[in-house]
């Protein structure tokens, strides 16, 4: 289940993209300016107090100690003290606020992310499995959170803490000062190696846990459980699963091994500098040179000492900056995937609809459609739509003139992948047309506003999807404001309220996972209640009985027949015994119209329909009587 295309990115492009890159990310932290700046006065302020206790230091050693000044030692040490109170205070304001900065972005980037794929059209859908979703969401978000959180506040601390302490290190001495930075340039260029070797583990370590994502989404489903278990795949399911974790789990030894000794390195040279600043003061006093006092040489050491740990932490954060870029690359690149289907800058937006529906010259190909992401998402069939008309996508639908009139219905039959499907899914703008108009009462779909098209048009589907959650939350899914009672009407509408109240928790009944604790004729009658709430003029039905035995089938075509009173209903069928009282009947075959006309007028033709008719009688055990 790895990705099957491999990344488009080389090195070389991706090292010339991190500047803009490195920009975007500071963008993000643009809205918190305010509370940044406050960080960057504390972090200030705080280095400013830890240099001022060397100096404090020599004071006492140099001064307050030898000339036995007892009071001006008291008056010293509490400096001392005071300085760390000082600098504990201002540590724990920089953590609240940067923390709080740094979640504020988390949030941003998720919300973006998820707004991001609301709006994408559904053959992205079509064409990227559900884990790899979630794991960009969770797992690639979720691996910035150390460093949005805690990075930039890091950065300008260390950064500040160093300056300042660089500054003060010159004004005790400056020879000593400038054997201590020997070696810096040194630590620098490793640890932007090390960056560089982690940010490429770092990428392949993502990848790998979307793998594993997608593969616990697909196989530990309700769906996935079934299908392992009739097939008798789950040990084999769980030694692949282990597989996919064996190979995460040398990637995360590698990522946070990759580099180490060389950091370890710099920590040791870094730890054994007093050693050198000792040797070397002792060196050039014994040459004749300046001597350097007791406490100057203490409290250079102690500034030393401090300046290691925000040089190393410098080093690290360079280093995990460079590792997160990878992280920001892939989801930067869910945040530029263009969206095809959008709102007009001025939309329409329809107050009443009356619910006439047309086809003007439309043409859809489905090779027009934005692929997803190019790092390695795979393809998905779960869409029939797609997958069954994948093969047809150079001209899906040609052509195609109707008319349904406010009020009127009509059926949309024809062999599988003809492209009854895509039909209908131009109208609610699930897809957009290649070529001429889907007009609702005159006007071009594309020019609604998202809201009165969502009002306008309902979609029953074959495919049911009900949320873990319970009956009444599933249907007011279609209208959040809905009471009680209007519950209770469209579930007695869709003939499923009985077996509702039956339930010993009714409407607070949980549905499970996919609603696998009702029956496939239950689920469609929930999803029938459902749009009955919603009330649109303009009604879907796709293939809505099709996977419904005889005895279901007939229940639930008499809870449609009731939600398509009144309303324009366009139906596509594979029982061609829904769909005989149609106004009129629509025959497609390789995306265009062979056929038109009425039940009796069709079969007078003696036609395809015709012989759709006769098929259909022929595998159904209730022969419809035509």
């Amino acid at each position: 289940m790895h990705p099957d295309t491999p990344p488009s990115w080389t090195p070389s492009a991706q090292e010339a993209e991190q500047p803009a890159q490195v920009r975007r990310i500071l963008r993000l932290f643009r809205p918190y300016r305010g509370r940044l700046s406050v960080v960057g006065l504390l972090v200030a302020a705080s280095a400013l107090v830890s240099v001022a206790s060397p100096f404090l230091l020599r004071e006492i050693l140099d001064t307050a100690i030898p000339d036995g000044r007892t009071g001006l030692l008291t008056l010293l040490a509490l400096g001392m003290i005071a300085a760390a109170v000082v600098n504990s205070v201002f540590g724990v304001l920089q953590t609240l606020i940067s923390t709080t900065v740094g979640q504020r972005v988390m949030h941003d980037l998720r919300t973006a992310v998820y707004d991001r794929l609301q709006r994408m059209p559904l053959a992205f859908f079509t064409r990227t499995r559900t884990g790899e979703v979630q794991s960009r969401i969770a797992n690639d978000i979720g691996g910035m959170q150390a460093t949005v959180t805690s990075t930039a506040t890091s950065l300008v601390s260390n950064l500040t803490s160093v300056v300042a302490t660089v500054v003060a290190m010159l004004a005790l001495d400056w020879r000593l000062t400038v054997v201590s930075l020997l070696l810096l340039p040194v630590f620098v260029w490793i640890s932007r190696r090390v960056g560089a070797e982690r940010k490429k583990i770092t990428s392949q370590r993502q990848k790998q846990m979307a793998a594993m994502s997608a593969m616990v989404t697909e196989s530990l489903s309700v769906s996935g459980i079934l299908l392992g278990r009739s097939m008798g795949r789950s040990e084999s399911l769980t030694q692949q699963f282990a597989q996919e974790s064996e190979r995460l789990v040398e990637l995360e030894v590698r990522s946070n091994m990759a580099g180490r000794w060389r950091m370890s390195t710099i920590g040791v040279v870094m730890a054994a500098m007093p050693a050198l600043i000792y040797w070397a003061a002792g060196i050039a006093l014994q040459a004749g040179g300046p001597a350097v006092s007791i406490g100057t040489l203490v409290a250079f050491v102690s500034l030393q000492q401090g300046l290691l740990r925000p040089t190393v932490s410098l080093l690290s954060t360079g280093v995990q900056v460079q590792t997160s870029l990878a992280l920001f690359a892939r989801i930067f690149e869910y945040l530029d995937l263009p969206i095809d289907i959008t709102e007009p800058a001025g939309p329409v937006r329809l107050e009443k609809v009356r619910g006439e529906v047309r086809f003007d010259g439309v043409d859809f190909d489905y090779d027009s459609t934005p692929p997803g992401p190019s790092n390695g998402l795979s393809k998905s069939t779960a869409s029939k739509s797609t997958a069954s008309k994948g093969s047809a996508s150079k001209g899906t639908l040609r052509g195609i003139d109707l008319t349904v009139p406010a009020g009127g219905s009509l059926a949309v039959v024809g062999p599988t992948g003809s492209g009854k499907t895509t039909l209908s899914y131009l109208v609610p703008r699930l897809y957009d047309v290649t070529g001429g108009r889907v007009l609702i009462d005159g006007v071009d779909v594309r020019d609604l506003d998202f809201d009165s098209l969502a009002r306008a048009v309902g979609v029953v589907s074959q495919e049911t999807y009900l949320f873990h959650a319970s009956v009444a939350e599933n249907l007011r899914f279609a209208k959040p404001d809905a009471t009680d009672e209007e519950l209770v009407a469209a579930a007695e509408a869709a003939q499923i309220h009985d077996h509702i109240a039956s339930l010993p928790d009714g409407y607070d009944t949980l549905v499970g996972e996919r609603g696998y604790r009702f029956s496939g004729g239950e689920k469609q009658r929930l999803a029938i209640a459902r749009t009955i709430l919603r009330d649109p003029p303009v009604l879907i039905l796709d293939e809505a009985t099709s996977a419904l035995d005889t005895r279901t089938e007939q229940a639930v075509q008499d809870a449609i027949d009731a939600l398509s009173a009144g309303r324009t209903t366009i139906t596509i069928a594979h029982r061609l015994s829904t769909v005989r009282d149609a106004d009129q009947i629509v025959v497609l075959d390789g995306g265009r119209i062979a056929e038109r006309g009425t039940h009796e007028e069709l079969l007078a033709k003696d036609g395809r329909y015709a012989a759709l008719v006769r098929r259909d009688a022929h595998l159904s055990p209730v022969v419809p009587a035509v």
